[in-house]
């Protein structure tokens, strides 16, 4: 099978160029102006942007919290991931069993997984407790199952004490892998916590003034520390909400450190206002880090644009609305965490980034696609336009305008964070491996044809 796409405004993390793409069985063969070849298909993209594909490495498909279950699995996920544009997911998996081995769970998300995604996929590994058997399974892990990248909690339930999370910095970067650190300080939660619940303050708006934006500075200068003393090891700070550790990760980046930064768009365009909203709706918002103050978002752009944050992400991890959020009414603690937004990632950050000139559309294709490949093992496969690399590309119309409305989206979920949002360009061709996935709106994909990929350690 092979296809041509003509025409368009190829854009790579590094170029940008008018030209034409040949793909044959999955994978890009040949790129120039007027290609000349025999060809299955011919995909004419005049006065569009070709991309590579979104690369999506902070997902929470099949999510088990203990009182609830994340509402998007990993086949409704990803067909809402294929129709936003992305076309590889790494997904951090959930705890298991109190001292379970790290293949444990790398089998049970198989098991969520195989035959039942419609785009790439890999996993994070997640490490819950540090004896000399994880320590020694890391090897395999990364090995043989190509899993080179493992989370650990500074809170919750399984939070790993800072000797623990120095062996496990030690050993991950003696292998090459990457540790990937969910940063608040878990004291400091639980000190607002108990002191605003304490005196029946358990509205939204304390879910956020709980979780100060001092919790998160504090953990990341601490994650950055105890990196440099395991080696200088790789350290991906998750889902940077303030502008304050960014600052700390711009910091250790010009001192040579081995870290990278993720923040997500619910940090870029919500702010904590939003907890305060009538009838309850506040509860839609309830993630972790909490939605922070305005003046944030503003600064943490200059830090996409300045290299200071790698990777936009989104932390997809949906509950309904009318039905799990309702668990936090008269008490914010029992709220699950997490909202959806899987597929509006690249709409959104192509609308408010490149076609509002915060970002180049190179800058785009870096944050949302390159980079996240590189950090975890996936480039040069995926996240380029190049000779060799899988045909994973999206087209997207410039001139397409849309506004949000949770019914016109593929998420399993019943809102939306980003209602009304009005969006100058949208994708409306997905291709994975030469596939057309989705094409202006209706999906061509099939269950279960996304495969697994074994990653190797970072490119970067």
């Amino acid at each position: 099978m092979s296809t041509i796409i003509k025409n368009g405004n190829i854009a790579t993390s590094e170029k940008l160029l008018k030209g034409d793409i040949y793909i044959e069985d999955g994978i890009i063969v040949d790129i120039g102006e007027n290609i000349q070849r025999d060809s299955d298909n011919i995909i004419d993209a005049s006065n569009m942007y070709v991309v590579p594909g979104g690369v999506d490495v902070h997902t929470h498909l099949n999510l088990h919290t203990g009182s609830a279950v994340a509402v998007d699995d990993f086949y409704t996920g990803t067909v809402a991931a294929a129709f936003g544009g992305t076309t590889s997911i790494v997904d951090h998996i959930g705890f298991g069993p109190q001292g379970c081995s790290l293949k444990h769970q790398i089998d049970v998300y198989h098991g969520y997984a195989d035959n039942k995604a419609v785009v790439d996929y890999g996993f994070h590994g997640v490490i819950q407790h540090v004896d000399d058997h994880i320590i020694n399974e890391m090897k395999y892990i990364v090995e043989k199952e190509g899993v080179t990248s493992f989370k650990i909690y500074l809170t919750y339930d399984f939070k790993l004490e800072d000797q623990d999370i120095l062996r496990t910095m030690k050993r991950l970067g003696e292998l090459g892998a990457v540790t990937a650190v969910h940063c608040e300080n878990d004291g400091i939660l639980n000190y607002f916590r108990n002191f605003y619940l304490s005196r029946e303050m358990k509205s939204p708006i304390y879910h956020a003034l709980s979780r100060p934006e001092e919790a998160e500075e504090e953990a990341v200068n601490r994650m950055i520390t105890l990196a440099s003393l395991a080696g200088n090891a790789p350290l991906y700070i998750v889902h940077d909400s303030t502008a304050k550790a960014a600052k700390l990760i711009e910091n250790a980046k010009k001192n040579k450190r081995n870290v990278f930064g993720e923040t997500c768009p619910q940090y870029l365009f919500l702010d904590e206002t939003l907890y305060n909203k009538p009838d309850n709706e506040g509860l839609k918002y309830i993630m972790s880090p909490p939605l922070r103050k305005k003046f944030n978002q503003d600064i943490l752009w200059k830090y996409i644009e300045n290299g200071t944050l790698d990777v936009v992400a989104t932390d997809h991890c949906p509950f309904n609305f009318n039905k799990e959020k309702q668990y936090g009414i008269g008490d914010f603690s029992k709220c699950p965490n997490g909202a959806p937004g899987i597929e509006t990632r690249l709409p959104l950050l192509f609308s408010e980034g490149v076609m509002k000139k915060r970002i180049s559309i190179n800058k785009f294709v870096d944050i949302t696609s390159t980079k996240p490949a590189k950090i975890f093992g996936l480039y040069p496969k995926k996240g380029d336009i190049k000779i060799g690399s899988d045909a994973d590309i999206v087209i997207i119309d410039p001139k397409k305008n849309m506004t949000i409305k949770n019914d016109m989206l593929h998420e399993n979920v019943d809102y939306t964070c980003y209602e009304n949002f009005e969006l100058q360009g949208y994708p409306v061709i997905t291709m994975s491996r030469g596939e057309v996935i989705v094409e202006n709106g209706q999906f061509k994909g099939k269950k279960g044809r996304g495969k697994f990929i074994r990653r190797s350690v970072s490119k970067v």
